[in-house]
């Protein structure tokens, strides 16, 4: 109950001007007395004195003795109701409170006198601190200062920490000035002042890709995000389109997202079949165009114009639908093709002018013999009549240069011979002697390759790491492989949203993680990634052996002729027409991650013959190579000199490691199945000892990952497999370049050859791999094997 109503109020005021002020909260509690006594034996309602108090200002007649009193409402003279005897009683307790009181008035008067100057001498108090003489005569000090704690004659500073003020786990410190505390800052994941704290809403901050379900924890980042969305995938603060999720390619096809619509692009279709990865249809002579055409607007979806013989460039020079792989007679001059010595030039003389076995008609020097056809400048003219070889404007006589464009002719070392074909610019050799065949000549080299990838260290860009392609992004003579920023853009690699093009602001729109200057094209070579064969290699965009490098294996031997290449399908296929000395085609890229495949395919001659078909990776140098061999049927070969070698039926994968070169001896090892100290190492063989056949088209498909020596080989006929290496390990080779081989068979293609750049392991390959060698590696989604 709240006793001191207006009612009581004015009770009170009548006390004190009864008792002039003298004992008042005294005569406040025996008020409190009395009314709780009233209150106790009469019932609350309209007509009780307190509330009629509540209308009624001041009494009209205060005669004790009345049992009715009369009273006037505030402004009037007349009263307007008179009271009944109950009131007459408190009147009298009220009077009987007013003589108590009056009695206490000398009390009163010692417990509210200040003490004189002499009774509280200085010191007595706390400064600041009141002193009064109490009833017992006595110096009495006041309450200490606002702020402070004690008994008035000692007080000290208050501890407003000991309340604990500020939020749970907040420091707390005291001050001099009100509130005489400061709290420091709100716990990570809030916002406040520190008295108060409530929880940061990061959530409304978009904190989340959209669409996202957010919520706050209680741990940094203080927030937690949902799975991204249905076709999407990452953590949820970045999501990136990823349909492949939905798995939208032919069964067994690799999937790739992409950041442009539609946001996935499939990979080859198996073995034996062709089309553009989501639709694929049978393809009879694995040269990656089907039999039939498929419903999609790709080329690799058109009908096959020649289904049963290898044409990946879908060639036909007369336009008739049939392709020139399936014409008997191309240019249509009465000579059949295989006989022809210009099959794609109206000859029907077959005028050879110089006997090399190459028309008049299409010679590009009808006057010199050069079966080989070489023009390295592709000016018409062949090397051997051209007089200025490369195109650089200096004449091969004048040329320190002869087959590497120079105009400028740079020699540091005067010796001769121009710096960009110089074994060692800046050591005078002028005869160029390279008894190792490394590239290096004697005159400068240490041996000294820490790296084991093929080059020299002061010839690596990256001496202490393994780089056989020396890949140098920025150009700043660092290689990438040993480059934290190979961009220059001056964000470190492990951060940088675009590691190999320049985007020091780092701008993501899309926020999937990759960076706006690199989402499509991550290596900025101007192909986007899922039709770029080495999307992070921005010298490699394509397979391509147009500017291909002949490596003759016996160019000393005279009993049969040198191969005899055509480049077909812009690069990405190979006819070799003669039954030649063992030769390679080497293509100008060189990678090291390496995923190649290609289609074999042999017509025959007049007559059956039965040799070398391959394929050739990690190409360092003539000395330095891996390859794959395969035999149609065993034979020994008709050169016993140095040593008799000897060939079964079959294929087989083997090092060359030559410490002589190119020459007799090393053919003779090429030929022999076992390996030859100093030359070659046998690394697998199919014991199925199956040669190849004839009008057969087979499907090759090697995997070589030099970080970890991994070499994997397997051969198709269709879909079909017909062998399997195996993983194998050699560390020999870091990577190198790729190309084609063949030893002493004619009419050979080599169709729908496809390099990629690749260090990933396939998924299936990478389980099969020992703890140590995963920790090496990248496992990819793809399967090799299914």
């Amino acid at each position: 109950m709240n006793w001191l109503t207006e009612p009581n109020q004015l009770v009170l005021s009548e006390l004190r001007r009864s008792i002039e002020g003298k004992m008042f909260f005294a005569a406040v509690l025996v008020v409190l007395a009395a009314q709780t006594a009233v209150g106790s034996t009469a019932e609350r309602r309209y007509g009780d004195l307190r509330d009629w108090y509540l209308n009624n200002v001041h009494l009209v007649n205060r005669n004790r003795n009345y049992t009715e009193v009369e009273v006037a409402m505030p402004g009037r003279d007349m009263p307007t109701r008179l009271c009944d005897e109950r009131y007459g009683k408190l009147f009298e307790e009220l009077e009987y409170l007013k003589n108590l009181l009056s009695k206490c008035t000398g009390c009163a008067g010692k417990l509210t006198h200040p003490a004189n100057d002499d009774e509280c001498s200085v010191g007595t108090c706390y400064d600041g601190v009141r002193c009064q003489l109490m009833n017992d005569d006595e110096p009495h000090c006041g309450l200490c200062p606002v702020g402070y704690d004690g008994d008035g004659v000692s007080c000290g500073k208050r501890n407003a920490c000991d309340k604990k003020p500020c939020f749970a786990g907040v420091q707390c410190s005291t001050r001099d000035d009100y509130p005489y505390y400061g709290c420091g800052s709100c716990p990570a994941g809030y916002d406040g002042d520190g008295r108060k704290c409530w929880k940061k809403d990061l959530c409304a901050r978009r904190a989340c890709f959209p669409g996202v379900t957010c919520k706050w924890t209680d741990e940094s980042p203080f927030f937690e995000c949902g799975s991204c969305p249905v076709g999407y995938e990452g953590d949820g603060i970045s999501c990136g389109r990823n349909p492949c999720l939905q798995n939208p390619c032919f069964r067994g096809v690799s999937c790739q997202k992409k950041a442009v619509d539609p946001y996935f692009a499939c990979g080859a279709c198996p073995p034996g079949l062709a089309g553009n990865g989501i639709l694929c249809g049978k393809d009879s002579d694995s040269d990656g165009a089907p039999d039939e055409g498929l419903d999609c607007p790709e080329r690799s979806c058109a009908k096959d114009n020649c289904r049963m013989q290898p044409n990946s460039g879908q060639e036909d020079t007369d336009g008739d639908g049939i392709g020139d792989a399936c014409e008997d007679d191309i240019d249509s001059d009465g000579v059949k093709n295989d006989s022809d010595n210009c099959p794609y030039g109206f000859n029907p003389r077959q005028e050879d002018s110089d006997g090399d076995k190459i028309g008049d008609a299409c010679d590009n020097c009808k006057w010199v013999k050069n079966t080989n056809q070489l023009d390295l400048d592709r000016d018409g003219k062949g090397d051997v009549c051209d007089d200025d070889i490369d195109g650089d404007g200096k004449k091969n006589a004048e040329d320190n240069c002869q087959r590497a464009y120079n105009p400028k002719q740079e020699d540091v070392d005067f010796d001769g011979i121009g710096d960009v074909c110089d074994n060692c610019p800046t050591v005078y050799n002028r005869y160029q002697v390279d008894s190792d065949g490394d590239e290096v000549g004697d005159a400068c080299t240490t041996h000294l390759d820490s790296d084991g990838d093929g080059r020299q260290d002061d010839r690596d860009n990256c001496p202490f790491v393994a780089n056989a392609a020396q890949l140098d992004t920025d150009n700043d003579g660092r290689g990438d492989a040993c480059d934290d920023d190979k961009d220059n853009d001056g964000v470190p690699d492990r951060v940088d949203n675009c590691e190999l093009i320049w985007n020091p602001n780092q701008a993501d729109r899309d926020r999937d993680g990759r960076g706006d200057a690199c989402d499509k094209d991550f290596d900025g070579d101007l192909v986007e990634d899922s039709m770029d064969n080495c999307p992070r290699n921005g010298q490699i965009m394509r397979s391509n052996f147009y500017n291909f490098t002949t490596v003759a294996l016996d160019p000393e031997g005279i009993s049969q002729d040198d191969p005899y290449w055509v480049i077909l399908n812009d690069g990405a296929e190979i006819f070799q027409k003669f039954n030649s000395d063992p030769g390679l085609a080497i293509g100008y890229d060189k990678v090291e991650g390496l995923d190649f495949e290609g289609t074999f395919f042999i017509k025959p001659e007049y007559f059956q013959d039965d040799d070398f078909v391959g394929f050739v990776f990690g190409y360092v140098s003539n000395r330095k190579f891996y390859f794959a061999s395969w035999k149609r049927q065993e034979q020994d070969y008709w050169e016993s000199t140095p040593f008799e070698a000897y060939a079964t039926s079959g294929v087989l994968l083997k090092l060359v490691n030559s410490q002589t070169g190119p020459g007799t001896m090393l053919r003779n090892s090429l030929w022999n199945d076992a390996g030859i100290q100093g030359q070659t190492k046998l690394l697998w063989q199919d014991r199925a000892r199956k040669g190849w056949e004839f009008n057969t088209p087979y499907r090759w498909k090697l995997l070589h990952r030099p970080k970890i020596g991994l070499i994997r080989f397997r051969l198709f006929r269709g879909s079909v497999l017909e062998a399997d290496s195996g993983n194998l390990f050699d560390y020999t080779i870091k990577g190198g370049r790729m190309g084609v081989y063949c030893f002493s068979q004619a009419l050979i293609t080599w169709s729908n050859l496809v390099y990629r750049c690749n260090d990933e392991i396939p998924r299936d390959i990478y389980n099969l791999l020992g703890s140590e060698q995963r920790k090496l590696v990248k496992p990819s989604n793809d399967n090799w094997l299914s």
